[in-house]
């Protein structure tokens, strides 16, 4: 089924829309067959900026809530999953618990969309998967033990500190 540029902008979640017509773009020809490459090239900057937007809400729902540690790093032209991977620390697990539910709560209400989140009830190590930002939000311990940073970053390299 092809999808024209104008539903792909009128859906009222863009996070949902944003993964469909990313997925669409890469995986199927029916899209690129479909709409002209103007039309391909602003939806990918359209999603893009949505992308943006959303992880610098991330990063200040985060800071509110006075996370540490707070990492950022890019997953564009590494993963197809998410665009941004975003990891925090939380003092203790009614910190990380607090925070997550913080963070979800202020996405629905400014994006129009529900995050995805497991782990909320442990507080040890929450996951929120927004679509285009993955979220992680550790205590301390925990994050020292799976050291998610080492996993995506290349050796010797850094990531995004705030």
């Amino acid at each position: 089924m092809l999808h024209s540029p104008c539903y792909l902008y009128s859906t009222p979640a863009p996070g949902i829309w944003r993964r469909a017509a990313k997925e669409d773009y890469v995986l199927s020809l029916h899209t690129q067959a479909g709409l002209p490459a103007d039309d391909r090239a602003g939806v990918m900057a359209h999603s893009q900026s949505i992308s943006d937007k959303l992880l610098e809400r991330i990063l200040s729902s985060l800071s509110d809530d006075k996370a540490e540690d707070v990492v950022q790093i890019n997953l564009q032209g590494k993963s197809s999953v998410a665009d941004h991977m975003v990891i925090a620390s939380g003092r203790s697990t009614r910190q990380v618990s607090a925070m997550a539910e913080k963070l979800t709560d202020r996405i629905k209400q400014e994006f129009g969309f529900t995050s995805k989140v497991e782990g909320k009830d442990a507080g040890d190590w929450v996951l929120i998967d927004t679509g285009d930002v993955i979220v992680h939000i550790f205590r301390p311990e925990v994050r020292e033990f799976y050291q998610l940073e080492k996993m995506w970053l290349p050796q010797g390299g850094s990531a995004s500190a705030n």
